[in-house]
């Protein structure tokens, strides 16, 4: 004998006889497994980083967020690529003061996960109320557990798992929920090219012509100015006649 447990029917229907498995099932099979999946509404959430590359040695990154902190990415693989004007650049293509952005976007989706297992076999020990042996289909014989106060219908009767009987063929099937959320990521790298640089300074020599003073030329005096008086002149003339008539008065008196 071959058994094996920890296998709970969550519901387990008899049948006296022959049984025949839905048509999706195949008899050949121990245990016929079943599953599907049921998604709920998806939630989306959007996160988009900002910064400037202030530094690149190799594939290793230094940006400067929006917050002013820096952050740094070492070993960037040559496939993580950026989008710059239509163009996919690798690391290796960035150039400081290049602005970048990278835009997560999160999807969170809940699923439900629904297993149905059936079996079909031969009741060869029973243990009631709590499992019932089954021999399968191969022969090998399998342990499943009762669920309490579970019910069997055996040719139209209504019995608990005191009414299995050796022999009986029976069908079982076990159905599970679990539910899952789906966490999916996907990124998007973009960036601008910096700004050209600003032309170099280059000294401009300004020449500023002074103006030429204007030479005013000086008209020459009508006459020529008044340097002395002829006052003088009328003195020694006066001098000259005194003296003059001074000497002739001496001479008639000499003679």
């Amino acid at each position: 004998m071959n058994s094996k447990t920890g296998w709970t029917f969550a519901s387990l229907m008899l049948v006296v006889g022959a049984v025949c498995l839905a048509s999706t099932l195949t008899m050949s099979a121990q245990v016929q497994t079943q599953t599907s999946i049921k998604a709920g509404t998806a939630s989306i959430v959007t996160q988009v980083e900002k910064g400037e590359i202030v530094y690149l040695s190799g594939n290793s990154v230094v940006v400067k967020m929006e917050d002013g902190s820096l952050r740094y990415f070492d070993n960037v693989p040559d496939t993580a690529k950026v989008t710059v004007d239509g163009q996919e650049l690798g690391v290796r293509d960035l150039k400081v003061g290049m602005k970048v952005q990278r835009t997560i976007t999160t999807t969170t989706t809940p699923k439900t996960i629904t297993t149905v297992k059936s079996v079909t076999g031969k009741v060869w020990h029973v243990s009631p109320p709590n499992s019932v042996i089954l021999t399968l289909e191969d022969g090998t014989n399998q342990k499943f557990q009762i669920p309490s106060g579970q019910k069997f219908n055996v040719e139209g009767k209504v019995v608990d798992a005191w009414g299995l009987k050796k022999g009986m063929t029976i069908s079982g099937t076990r159905v599970v929920d679990e539910p899952v959320t789906v966490v999916s990521q996907r990124r998007q790298n973009t960036g601008e090219m910096p700004p050209p640089p600003p032309p170099a300074d280059v000294p401009i020599l300004i020449v500023i012509a002074a103006p030429v003073p204007a030479q005013v030329a000086q008209a020459a005096p009508k006459e020529l100015p008044k340097t002395g008086s002829q006052l003088p002149l009328i003195g020694l003339l006066g001098l000259l006649s005194l003296a003059s008539s001074l000497g002739l008065r001496t001479i008639r008196k000499s003679l």
